[in-house]
């Protein structure tokens, strides 16, 4: 739709106004672009670029702001940037040290993400499904109750408290948690192997013990997700609308808004904005997927106003997912 010299032109205005915020004027255009063209070319472009829709004009006198479209068509012809090599030397860093487990490591994630951005940064772990396990340990914690402690291969850690509904001691423990740690070894939580937990030869202390724990592990949702915000103290200084803090705070705070926000499309690194994703209100969010080897997947981005450093912002998520993935495969 846009010869060479329109989408410079576009180009120019968007990143002026993403510095500046301010609408942008025809010579500023030309200063910024580097066109060797008058003053009512580039007015006459903008006047065709507001007709298409991707600038709009506040008043007569002022000059033009980027649209909902304009953002779309000067993201979808970004081209390719690269980290300093400080940014990419932190990344390294940070998935270089050992995470004891998972949850931490997405924690701190989306810790990084905002620190590199300067935008809340969101990370929407794969879920319980994939999650291969390597060890049950039970706990007794008194009376009638265990600390029911199961550890996937990837290192995450899954805590239930179950009630037997009756006293026992610890030999009948033991012998339930050799049952119950080798009937899920190597299996997902939806599918020990059934056949060692309904043995006939069982004793009838170790049966009652070892039904509640493989029913309440076998029960773990497999839609279960871990979700982890990270730099929200800067909306603030984001948005001036304070209406729109709030709201952006309530959806930070209802889980399956904010995994519906970020969205479920795989693939590469993703942009969308407030209409795309069904808000009106001034939203940009950069989003990409990451798989761990089992194939289950999660989502990392950033929430940040339209005007956001897109060039930036794509490449840091791209870098950060990719490693992110990768420390999916590492021995943990």
């Amino acid at each position: 739709m846009l010869d060479d010299r329109r989408s410079k032109v576009l180009k120019a205005l968007v990143e002026e106004y993403i510095l500046t915020g301010e609408p942008v004027s025809s010579q500023t255009v030309i200063s910024r672009s580097g066109l060797d063209v008058s003053s009512a070319t580039v007015r006459n472009d903008l006047a065709r670029l507001e007709s298409y829709g991707f600038v709009d004009q506040p008043h007569t006198s002022a000059g033009r702001m980027p649209t909902h479209q304009g953002y779309r068509f000067y993201v979808d012809h970004l081209s390719p940037t690269k980290l300093r090599d400080g940014t990419r030397d932190q990344i390294d860093d940070f998935f270089r040290d050992v995470h004891s487990q998972v949850s931490e490591m997405l924690r701190d994630t989306s810790t990084l993400v905002s620190e590199l951005t300067a935008y809340p940064a969101v990370v929407v772990g794969p879920g319980t499904s994939s999650d291969i396990i390597h060890d049950v340990r039970l706990l007794p914690i008194g009376g009638t109750t265990l600390l029911v402690v199961a550890i996937a291969e990837n290192g995450r850690v899954h805590q239930e408290y179950v009630d037997v509904g009756v006293a026992i001691d610890n030999a009948t423990v033991e012998s339930a948690e050799l049952l119950v740690a080798a009937a899920f070894h190597g299996r997902p939580l939806d599918a020990p192997e059934a056949g060692r937990l309904t043995r006939s030869d069982l004793p009838a202390a170790v049966k009652r013990v070892i039904a509640p724990v493989s029913d309440r592990l076998s029960a773990c949702p497999s839609s279960e997700r871990e979700v982890y915000v990270g730099g929200t103290s800067q909306m603030a200084s984001l948005w001036s609308d304070l209406t729109m803090v709030r709201h952006l705070l309530s959806l930070l705070d209802e889980e399956a808004s904010l995994i519906d926000l970020l969205g479920d499309d795989t693939g590469e690194t993703n942009v969308r904005f407030g209409p795309d994703i069904g808000e009106e209100s001034d939203i940009a969010i950069v989003t990409a997927t990451y798989k761990t080897p089992e194939g289950a997947e999660g989502r990392l981005g950033v929430i940040a106003p339209m005007r956001m450093n897109y060039r930036r912002t794509i490449r840091v998520i791209d870098e950060v997912s990719g490693a992110l993935e990768d420390s999916f495969g590492d021995d943990r």
